[in-house]
């Protein structure tokens, strides 16, 4: 008997029918006992309209805006550096489910509550695909009554499922939705079908954005490695590259701001376009061809993908570099410096043991299945899923944020592994061993352990300064805090940069910026004013029409400008050197923020 399908669980009631037959019923049973426990556990994410990223904060200006009447491919956001607004580089995609919520919710309340029931619930859409799509591929892969596993160790892990939390309504879950039934799809025993879905699916990520590429591209290699091997493999080669450029069109055509409708890099923009629907045309042509000779159909794959990237690197040369297309100082002063770009190696070790972990034990698990599956059925299926687990692995060495993919694609080879292993110490070891052996292996291969150690270790605890921009971080952006901002008239408010996103949000004033990188003259305006002189900041904040200057003391983005600038304008400001054109403003007295008005200059 297959290692993979050899634990059996039966009794009094037919659960060994019900896992089988009724899967999906009982995951989306599942799906919407999480929804509810989740709606139940952050209600106060709801109430207090909490959206923790500033991505989240300017999703919901997006959607507010498309909502009040800004044109579909208009994603310009004027709440903020006006009049011009920020050139932000999204589509409408992720805005439909949103705005679907709070047109809905409208029906039976106010507005400002269609709101924070839409915020609460849309994150929550993306994983009901996420634990049908891992589901599928534990059935498929491990065994007809694995799923359950797959879906408990969704919800264990500690970098995916933070994505799908209630108040993370930015795109990062319809993209690991994406993933997920990439992989389902990959080891989709229907050729045809599954190289569809593969398609599509990369198709709708890159539509959303470009942070899932590497993948995509990674899943067209994998289909083509197959294909070379395997000539019968063509129908799903394709229909993957049809799939793949008719998605990609469709997504540029109908979602494709007008911003992005230029030669940049850093989306769904006309190079992409050219790359994805070449690429797939490319291989729908290989594919029907399909030599019966490996070499040559190696050499045909060779050739189209020699011909893709070369066309690419002539016509498009900008894309080479950076995709974000930024200035060495940009680069230099604000994106080497976010912590998501780092590898994860560079990260503390309370941070990256429990995130490296799931990848690490899903990668074994997914080769010992490949191995225990040599010459089965299963093994064409495992195989291309693993080297996609390799590639996740591999990516936490170049950026942190490749966390989320790397354990969402860890899963099917850790319930790979768990099946094996609990079947063997059913037999081997007595009652009570069997019990916590089983928990303890449950514990240790999904992460869970390593990670409650780490945090009752000496050192786990973050020191009293960190403790300190974290409370900062925490209050700033809070509605008590900004809210009585309301009291005075709509003006211009000069901030940090990270707070500007949530400043629009939730008060009727508008701001200078937020973090997108498009915006570089906007965000080295206000880096430049904070770190400048009295009299730069002055000048920088009256070329934006600037009237109010709030700051929030300790917030982590004001710890760059002091130790950047210990002489410079908010160093100074800091430690009570108030220039005499701020005019303080009153706030309450247990508010985190500061604010002054910025007076005109005297005739």
């Amino acid at each position: 008997m297959n290692r993979l399908t050899s634990f059996d669980w039966s009794g009094p009631f037919d659960w060994r029918r019900q896992l089988d037959r009724q899967w999906l019923r009982w995951t989306l049973a599942f799906w919407a006992g999480v929804i509810v426990w989740y709606l139940w556990q952050r209600w106060g994410v709801l109430y207090w309209l909490t959206l923790s990223d500033t991505d989240d904060n300017m999703r919901l200006l997006q959607v507010r805006a498309w909502m009040s009447g800004q044109g579909w491919f208009d994603l310009r956001q004027y709440r903020l550096n006006p009049p011009d607004g920020l050139d932000i580089h999204w589509s409408r995609i992720v805005d439909l489910p949103l705005a679907g919520l709070i047109l809905f919710f409208r029906l039976f309340t106010t507005p400002e509550w269609a709101e924070r029931w839409a915020i609460g619930i849309a994150p929550l859409l993306p994983l009901g695909v996420v634990l049908v799509a891992l589901a599928l591929t534990a059935r498929r892969l491990v065994a007809p009554r694995a799923w359950p596993l797959a879906l408990v160790l969704m919800l264990g892990t500690s970098a995916t499922m933070l994505m799908f939390l209630p108040g993370r309504i930015d795109h990062h879950g319809w993209q690991l939705a994406a993933l997920a039934v990439t992989v389902a799809a990959l080891a989709d025993p229907m050729p045809r079908r599954g190289g569809a879905l593969v398609g599509a699916a990369g198709a709708f990520s890159l539509g959303i954005g470009l942070e899932m590429l590497p993948y995509v591209a990674a899943s067209g290699a994998v289909l083509a490695l197959r294909w070379v091997w395997d000539r019968a493999e063509a129908p799903r080669l394709a229909a993957y590259g049809a799939a793949l450029g008719l998605g990609t069109a469709i997504a540029y055509l109908g979602f494709a701001s007008e911003a992005n409708r230029v030669l940049r890099c850093d989306a769904l923009t006309p190079p992409w376009l050219a790359v994805m629907t070449a690429a797939g045309a490319a291989l729908f042509v290989i594919a029907r061809a399909n030599p019966s000779s490996r070499a040559m159909r190696l050499a045909l794959a060779a050739a189209a993908g020699a011909i893709i990237a070369g066309g690419f690197a002539t016509l498009f040369p900008q894309c080479l570099g950076r995709p974000e297309g930024v200035s060495d100082e940009l680069a230099r002063t604000w994106l080497d410096n976010v912590r998501e770009a780092k590898p994860i190696y560079a990260h503390p070790l309370r941070n990256a043991v429990p995130m490296a972990i799931l990848p690490a034990t899903g990668l074994v698990g997914a080769i010992v299945a490949t191995l225990a599956s040599w010459r089965g059925p299963r093994f064409a299926l495992w195989l291309p899923v693993t080297a996609f687990a390799a590639f996740a692995a591999a990516m936490l060495l170049w950026q942190v944020r490749a966390g989320p993919a790397a354990q969402l694609l860890a899963i099917p080879g850790t319930v790979a592994l768990l099946w094996m292993a609990t079947p063997w110490l059913i037999a081997r070891a007595p009652p009570p061993v069997r019990v916590i052996g089983i928990v303890a292996a449950f514990l240790i291969a999904s992460g869970m352990l390593p990670n409650l150690v780490l945090r009752v270790l000496p050192g786990a605890e973050p020191d009293r300064r960190t403790r300190i921009v974290n409370e900062a971080n925490r209050r700033c952006p809070t509605l008590p805090s900004l809210r009585p901002l309301n009291r005075l008239p709509p003006a211009v408010v000069f901030t940090h940069v990270d707070l500007g996103p949530r400043l629009a949000v939730v008060t009727h004033h508008q701001t200078i910026t937020g973090p997108y990188h498009r915006n570089e003259a906007a965000i080295l305006g206000v880096h430049g004013a904070f770190q400048g002189s009295d009299e730069q900041f002055r000048s920088i904040a009256r070329r934006y029409g600037a009237t109010y200057l709030l700051t929030c003391p300790n917030m982590a983005e004001t710890t760059v400008y002091r130790a950047r600038s210990p002489q410079g304008f908010y160093a100074r400001l800091s430690a009570g050197q108030v220039p005499d054109y701020l005019e303080p403003v009153p706030l309450s007295p247990r508010s985190p923020l500061k604010l002054w008005r910025i007076t005109a200059p005297s005739r």
